[in-house]
């Protein structure tokens, strides 16, 4: 049941980032010809603002998914409905603190920020981006906790997919009939409405057990302060960097940025839809012995690091190649830059390969007693952001980051072998070192191959073409390098699908 529900997650969830990729590749050009790359800069800061506003449910998101994961693994319906009462208690609560949060960035952002852009625009534009979300935040959050625990993710995903491409479409309409930007994020409102309400009336039809009138367990997710400090950390690293573009340069270079970051974010989104597919599986298997836990996230973590590079790889080779023909015509700054790739790839390989080793940190439920290993993160991060981009503009908030994810990094990998697995992190570096080293092989081979772009058909089979040989070479060295690991999950592989091969085979039977 875990591996399907794994396959389901990993199969809706890729399938939804490629549409949602297709389609959304489309807008920020449409923005860009139309409106121009401040424009295009605006929409992006305001996005990144709002998503500061993601902390009022960190900390409870986060505890509780960890907390669920055991009553789920037993089918206890009561201690699950406790804890979902605790969780939707303190939803309901800061669901308010988000909308009027919401109503505060409207009013004042428009007072900091210069722009040519009329400030009733910027403040009509930041209430149709972030009110959605606040009342989303309010109805569905608890459920949608439920259900990533319970490894049925994917009922989330196609439901956020369908909205996803409805909203596309219509922005994509409006903005080639030359719209006002306001119309465009006011459509964009009104589906994440059409969203909830469909989100809603599955969870009352498939979940009629749920009863958030029981005593909520609130010690049930005590840690939420601490996993809370976390989520900051997540947030002040991975958003942080638009901000002071926003503050110290200009919204064209906050652009720029943005533009890099939205192909290396679809790296990220593909890399953590691969991860949160399976991470209920690891987080259910940790709760019921130890042996067999280290056996399914040692092939995890060989095979999900292969993934990670390989991903990276191509994106690093096809980045400038796919600048140059995104941003022909856009004549108002420069997209062009050979360090930006190198150091966004930088930052992706350092915030992905520890992912695995940060899975077992938040199974394990250890938020308090690394808490301030995650405020030092988010220290560093943002004193040699500020520090640097004063005297390397752009380069710089990359350079704070880079400096922050080095240690951050690095300590995750060393906490979570020697104190929750027991065993020496050179285990995980040694993956790390085999992967790099494989990067700088075919890197340096494909530079001599000279991969000539002109159209976006052409973006696609260069991609698939350099994935299909690219990834087997990954996946090949790491399995020469740890033989155990794959011959664990070959044959995990093999009992699935003989279980697959059976049910077939009964169900023709059946019919017959």
């Amino acid at each position: 049941m875990r591996a399907k529900r794994s396959i389901l997650n990993l199969s809706f969830g890729l399938g939804s980032q490629f549409i949602t990729i297709f389609l959304g590749f489309f807008i920020p050009r449409l923005i860009m010809v139309n409106y121009g790359s401040e424009a295009n800069g605006l929409i992006a800061s305001i996005v990144q603002i709002i998503s500061y506003l993601a902390l009022l449910e960190a900390g409870v998101g986060a505890a509780s998914l960890q907390a669920l994961y055991k009553p789920v693994a037993q089918n206890d319906q009561r201690h699950i409905n406790s804890i979902l009462a605790a969780t939707s208690s303190y939803y309901k609560k800061t669901g308010v603190y988000y909308f009027f949060a919401v109503i505060l960035i409207a009013i004042i952002y428009p007072l900091v920020i210069h722009s040519e852009i009329n400030k009733l625009s910027i403040v009509l534009i930041i209430l149709f981006s972030g009110l959605g979300g606040a009342i989303n935040y309010y109805f569905q959050g608890k459920f949608r906790i439920l259900l990533i625990a319970e490894g049925k993710s994917y009922v989330e995903t196609t439901i956020v997919t369908v909205a996803n491409v409805l909203n596309n479409v219509v922005r994509i309409i409006l903005l080639l009939q030359g719209v006002n930007i306001i119309a465009v994020q006011a459509s964009f409102f009104v589906l994440t409405l059409l969203q909830i309400v469909v989100f809603y009336i599955y969870m009352k039809k498939n979940y009629k057990w749920i009863d958030l009138s029981l005593k909520p367990d609130f010690e049930a997710i005590g840690q939420k302060n601490s996993v809370l400090v976390h989520e900051i950390s997540y947030l002040v690293f991975r958003n942080t960097d638009v901000l002071i573009l926003t503050l110290f340069t200009n919204l064209k270079i906050v652009s720029i940025y943005v533009m890099y970051n939205m192909i290396f974010t679809i790296v990220d989104n593909v890399v953590q839809t691969v991860n949160g597919s399976v991470k209920s599986a690891l987080g259910q298997s940790y709760h019921e012995g130890k042996e067999q836990f280290l056996k399914l996230y040692d092939a995890y973590e060989v095979y999900f690091m292969g993934l990670i590079f390989s991903i990276l790889t191509v994106a690093y080779i096809l980045i400038l190649p796919f600048m140059r023909l995104y941003t022909a015509g856009v004549n108002d700054v420069n997209y062009i830059n050979f360090w930006l790739p190198v150091l966004f790839v930088a930052i992706k390989l350092l915030t992905n390969v520890r992912t695995s080793a940060n899975n077992v940190i938040t199974i394990a439920g250890h938020f308090q007693k690394t808490q301030n290993r995650s405020i030092l993160e988010s220290a560093i991060n943002l004193t040699a952001s500020i520090a640097f981009v004063i005297f390397f503009g752009i380069y710089g908030v990359l350079l704070g980051t880079i400096a922050a994810l080095l240690y951050r990094s690095i300590d995750i990998v060393i906490y979570a072998n020697k104190v929750l697995l027991d065993r020496s992190p050179w285990v995980t570096f040694k993956r790390w070192f085999t992967n790099i080293g494989v990067f700088a092989v075919i890197i340096a081979v494909t530079s001599m191959i000279n991969i000539q772009i002109t159209s976006y058909l052409a973006v696609i089979l260069w991609g698939a073409i350099l994935g299909l040989v690219i990834l087997p070479i990954y996946f090949l060295v790491s399995s020469l390098m740890e033989k155990s690991v794959f011959l664990y999950a070959f044959g995990h592989f093999k009992g699935y699908r003989s279980k697959i091969k059976h049910k077939v085979s009964s169900s023709s039977k059946v019919s017959v």
